[in-house]
């Protein structure tokens, strides 16, 4: 690999000097630099539309790159620690799917956590693997899923000897680490590929006083959502790999099957740039983020009836390092569910957090946060905490966050005959699609899994609380595809 300045930005750069020539566009796309859409170019601005272009010679192409994009993965794959790196523009989705693709073939084991994202669940769909799901460990206290254990992946791998890839997040949404480093030595013993969902872990290399990320502590392949906690764009991400198992060409026709081949510059060139500003001023910014995230905790655990949790659970089940930056609030003790707090500090103070459960709610703090972001938080939760508390008493249920009963492969499922029937009506039978709350994404019931009584109440719950669900094709969720022959 070139060994480049990382604070060059050859692919941003390129794109620069192609602005400051004011070529006259006979190619797509059809704007033509937004004197063919005014009103949104008056809105956004002159620039953005200008350097909204397609692929070309001097900028060259993200199906084979051999230019300014092949530089800017290769300084990219020098910032994370990778051997290589692949921009995406369809988002983290379809690094997940290129991995699982380019480790497994159809037929073939994954082992993996339950709670993963709809992206894991679709990629397994595409690649044929059959999931072999491991049961994440459970903190009942604050009714979330954490991380799994060395010794419950150990057991995993005994039984199911054959299976070709292990697959962890690394963090989970809520902040939690496994022990990356044991499962990846793990592995090799058994010759799995480790393949990590490191959607929410693209700021962890540039600090040190945060956990491992996947390429530091050798895993073959990691997808990381540059534009979560790095400072990209929107559906901007980098699929990472270390040589090894599995060989670039693979990953390389993986990806070209499912990733446009109109890739926006815009998102791309901000990969660049928030690469460059990791690797250069990254330890710097995240150094004040961790400051701001402690004292955060600090005023938010003074307030009667709430508890943000951090590293005070490394250690407990599931737990090996946590994700500070991740601030999650516990706040089910003010008799309030996690979605009521989130609802009252949109519309009440004008303050959107990333996500809700039933139980907490969970803020992410990036390079762009502030002491004044930070205050109005904490002002806001003190307000709610002695205004809006009610004299209620809200159960801690995880019964829902424990393995379901797989009874058709996923990809089998998807391609299976169904019917439809009511929800309530629906327990017992076998799922033909996918429910999920988004955020977080990660499905209440998949393709393929036994829908059961238990599941369907915790989906009625949700719905009572206005949770955001997908997934099904009625939009309401009042209907659910089952296997089955339609009655005619």
């Amino acid at each position: 690999m070139v060994n480049f300045n990382q604070n060059q930005t050859p692919l941003f750069t390129g794109l620069r000097d192609y602005h400051r020539r004011n070529v006259i566009p006979f190619d797509v796309p059809g704007h033509k630099h937004g004197k063919g859409l005014k009103e949104f170019t008056e809105y956004v601005g002159n620039t953005i539309m200008e350097i909204d272009v397609n692929s070309m010679k001097c900028l060259d192409n993200i199906c084979n790159p051999i230019g300014v994009i092949k530089q800017a993965e290769e300084l990219a794959a020098e910032a994370f620690r990778a051997d290589h790196a692949f921009f995406l523009v369809n988002g983290t989705t379809s690094g997940i799917q290129t991995m699982i693709m380019s480790a497994c073939r159809p037929g073939e084991k994954i082992i993996l956590p339950r709670n993963a994202h709809k992206s894991v669940l679709s990629g397994i769909i595409l690649s044929g693997a059959i999931p072999i799901y491991i049961q994440p460990q459970v903190n009942e206290r604050l009714g979330i899923a954490m991380g799994v254990t060395i010794g419950d992946l150990e057991k995993t791998i005994a039984r199911h000897p054959d299976a070709k890839a292990v697959m962890v997040m690394n963090p989970n949404y809520y902040g939690a680490i496994s022990n990356l480093k044991e499962i990846i030595r793990l592995a090799r013993q058994h010759g799995l590929a480790v393949l990590v969902d490191e959607a929410h872990g693209a700021h962890l290399r540039f600090h040190e006083d945060l956990p491992l990320s996947a390429m530091e502590a050798g895993a073959d392949m990691s997808a990381v959502s540059t534009h979560k906690t790095g400072g990209s764009l929107t559906q901007s991400s980098l699929l990472l790999m270390k040589e090894g198992i599995i060989r670039p060409c693979v990953v390389k026709k993986n990806l070209n099957l499912t990733q446009t081949t109109s890739a926006s510059y815009l998102l791309m060139a901000s990969i660049d740039v928030a690469r460059k500003q990791l690797a250069v001023q990254g330890e710097e910014m995240l150094e004040n983020i961790l400051i701001l995230a402690k004292e955060a905790r600090g005023k938010i655990n003074e307030i009667e009836g709430l508890y943000a949790f951090g590293d005070e659970l490394i250690g407990t089940p599931g737990v090996y390092d946590f994700d500070e930056t991740k601030l999650g609030i516990f706040v089910a003790d003010l008799g309030l569910t996690g979605f009521e707090v989130y609802d009252l500090l949109r519309d009440q103070y004008n303050i959107q957090v990333e996500l809700a459960d039933y139980y907490n709610i969970l803020a992410i703090l990036s390079l762009g946060d502030s002491t004044s972001q930070i205050d109005a938080l904490v002002a806001a939760l003190k307000d709610i905490a002695e205004n809006y508390r009610k004299d209620k008493v809200i159960k801690i249920k995880t019964n829902v966050l424990r393995n379901p009963e797989i009874i058709v492969s996923p990809r089998d499922a998807y391609y299976s005959n169904t019917k439809i029937v009511r929800l309530e009506e629906a327990a017992g039978e076998i799922s033909g699609e996918s429910i999920m709350a988004y955020p977080p994404g990660i499905p209440i019931i998949a393709l393929g899994e036994r829908i059961t009584e238990e599941l369907i109440e915790y989906v009625f719950m949700l719905k009572k609380e206005g949770s955001l669900l997908q997934g099904t094709d009625d939009p309401y969720v009042n209907f659910v595809k089952v296997l089955g022959e339609r009655k005619i």
